[in-house]
């Protein structure tokens, strides 16, 4: 913990006092150093908290004005204030503590739940979808989110049987520990898309699964597994796609595509379609808990920071 200078927002930005920050894998990526950074950084890539001020050329955002933001595209959100993309924020209907709480794990998430089912993994109604960390704070957005666009069926696996319960309450129809998929994927029906935030042997065995147009979206590498590697000839042969979606790609390049599909996510929070379960809450000064619990693949639904709130 230290004492910095209070930002100011540039032309385009705003600055917001924080009340809470999600914690995210892509957290602990940063952190392991996963991820090529300039360092020193501040982590932190969700918020929710009141506009403190608004840049030149801001006019949709005004100042005590409760809001959800994306500060993915150069981090920042574990901290009291922070500066961020005017594009990459969603009004909040009111200052309620509780949705504050429930904001804050909202725009990482849900987000890319809503990009990586609809842009990157093309989804449409009656497929079959799989997900890997069905449990997992994003596994519970993706389920839900893909339950709305109306698949035939939404598969989940689980790396532990006490997250199976968890996961069906998230939309999935069916859950499978993933040792046992891995096994036997046969157990399951063929998916049409496999969203897979885990890596190693369950990205192997996912493209594996997949018949002709099917897709394997990479979203993650939770499992921190060597890479993996696929033939353009095999995927060309077999008719199959693999895509990666990275938000805070995404975020930097095209803000405005972003920033559209936050505020969608924001909507379906707000208004009770999806829900966001924020199973713990720590202090600012126990970050290094909050990382612990969530590398650790103990915690289920999601887990915030409390920065302007005790």
């Amino acid at each position: 913990m230290v004492d910095v200078d209070v930002p100011r927002p540039a032309a385009g930005q705003v600055t917001i006092d924080v009340a809470y920050a999600g914690v995210n894998f892509a957290d602990v990526m940063y952190r392991r150093g996963t991820v090529p950074l300039a360092l020193p950084l501040t982590p932190g890539i969700e918020v929710s908290g009141r506009i403190r001020a608004v840049g030149e050329g801001v006019d949709h955002l005004a100042p005590g004005q409760p809001v959800a933001a994306l500060t993915i595209v150069d981090a920042g959100g574990y901290a009291e204030v922070v500066a961020v993309d005017a594009r990459l924020v969603a009004p909040l209907p009111s200052e309620d503590d509780d949705l504050l709480m429930t904001a804050a794990g909202t725009p990482s998430n849900t987000t890319t739940a809503v990009m990586a089912l609809t842009r990157a993994g093309r989804l449409v109604p009656g497929e079959v979808i799989l997900v890997h960390a069905a449990a997992s704070g994003l596994g519970s957005q993706i389920g839900q989110v893909a339950a709305a666009l109306k698949p035939q069926q939404v598969i989940g696996t689980v790396g532990h049987p006490d997250k199976t319960d968890a996961a069906r309450a998230f939309g999935y129809d069916t859950v499978l520990l993933r040792d046992q998929w891995l096994q036997d994927p046969a157990a399951a029906p063929r998916p049409d898309l496999v969203i897979d935030p885990v890596g190693g042997p369950a990205r192997a065995a996912g493209l594996d699964a997949l018949g002709p147009d099917g897709r394997l979206v990479v979203i993650g590498n939770a499992s921190d597994s060597a890479e993996f590697s696929v033939g353009t000839n095999d995927l060309f042969f077999t008719s199959r796609t693999v895509a990666g979606f990275s938000l805070g790609a995404i975020s930097a390049a095209h803000p405005e595509r972003a920033g559209d599909a936050l505020r969608h996510a924001v909507h379906l929070v707000v208004s009770g379609e999806v829900r966001v379960d924020v199973n713990t809450v720590l202090p600012l000064d126990q970050t290094v808990e909050a990382h612990r619990r969530v590398e650790s693949g103990a915690t289920t639904g999601k887990t915030v920071l409390a920065v302007g709130r005790s």
